[in-house]
């Protein structure tokens, strides 16, 4: 029985890591066809927003980068920016769907970055920042390519839900909750929080709005 819910457990973190993968893939194309890029710089953004963070993730522990190992992605990847250039047009009604894979995206990454971390035997603030960097740090490479300050620098609720989603993870492993538990409820305080903050436009306090008014 415990088997079979391994089994499923694993089934269920494919089908979400694939789609994150598209995605992260998708909004890449998407950024890259902003930016007028020919169809070699929207596949190249397209796949470092996809497997960017994951891929430093496994390089600063010294793992096996999982996109090397396990082809499905990169074929995923190439079809997904397929399917962007070729209905770019109609993408633009489908932003919510979107943005609902996205967030579950870096939810599924910030608690696998985690558990990457925790089986490394790192700190706990160590296995945080692993989290926060798989579920973000593609996003980070594609703005900088693109040439845009990246979206986890301004005020936008983004990297702090990963970030409070890790703490969740470790808060709930001092009470001795279950593995199965920890990571449901750190995947859905994730998304959670990333929702509300669309939801309800919070965002991070700015340190210039007094500098600007000063400066009037």
């Amino acid at each position: 029985m415990s088997l079979a819910i391994a089994t499923s457990s694993i089934d269920l973190f494919l089908i979400l890591d694939i789609l994150g993968t598209i995605a992260f893939a998708i909004s890449g194309a998407l950024t890259a066809m902003k930016k007028k890029m020919d169809p070699f710089g929207i596949f190249i953004i397209a796949f470092v927003t996809a497997v960017g963070g994951g891929t430093l993730r496994d390089i600063l522990i010294d793992a096996n980068v999982a996109w090397m190992r396990n082809l499905t992605f990169v074929y995923v990847i190439i079809l997904a920016a397929i399917v962007a250039i070729i209905f770019r047009k109609k993408l633009s009604y489908v932003r919510r769907s979107l943005f609902l894979f996205d967030t579950i995206g870096i939810a599924l990454y910030t608690v696998v970055g985690v558990e990457k971390g925790i089986a490394a035997d790192f700190p706990a603030i160590i296995c945080i920042a692993l989290g926060t960097m798989s579920a973000c740090f593609g996003g980070v490479i594609r703005d900088i390519l693109c040439n845009e300050i990246p979206v986890i620098f301004r005020k936008n609720i983004y990297a702090t839900a990963c970030i409070l989603g890790g703490s969740v993870y470790f808060l709930l492993l001092k009470f001795n909750v279950s593995e199965n538990w920890v990571v449901i409820i750190s995947f859905s305080v994730v998304i959670t929080i990333r929702l509300l903050a669309v939801t309800f436009n919070w965002s991070l306090p700015s340190i210039y709005k007094k500098d600007a008014i000063e400066n009037d």
